[in-house]
């Protein structure tokens, strides 16, 4: 039995199996660490979860279902040696990405039923 995309989505999120992707706190965002997953998800060789081996392909499928990139909002320091921590901070965290669709929520796991392809 094959299992839908948002379906697939939700199991690798409910999975300890993955460290590439998770829930952010609340359960109402999808977090990605973007160099991660397209090793331990894409790249998995005779055991492909989903039906690509790229990260581009993969995002297209997530707009597909209605999610939305979200952008994570830092505020910037005024003294120098904090804003250059800071930056290396936001640095790190450009490879994780946030995807958001109303209907893909933790805390309402029914709400996944009415996510369709556009």
């Amino acid at each position: 039995l094959s299992l839908r995309f948002p379906q697939k989505l939700w199991e690798m999120l409910e999975s300890s199996k993955f460290q590439s992707i998770w829930w952010t706190e609340g359960g109402k965002c999808v977090a990605i660490n973007k160099d991660l997953f397209e090793v331990e998800v894409l790249g998995r060789e005779g055991q492909q979860v989903f039906h690509t081996q790229k990260i581009k392909s993969f995002m297209r499928q997530l707009n597909a279902y209605g999610f939305t990139k979200m952008q994570r909002n830092f505020q910037r320091s005024a003294s120098l040696p904090e804003f250059l921590a800071e930056e290396a901070a936001a640095s790190a965290h450009s490879q994780i990405l946030y995807y958001y669709n109303p209907s893909f929520n933790r805390a309402h796991p029914w709400l996944s039923e009415t996510c369709k392809r556009r």
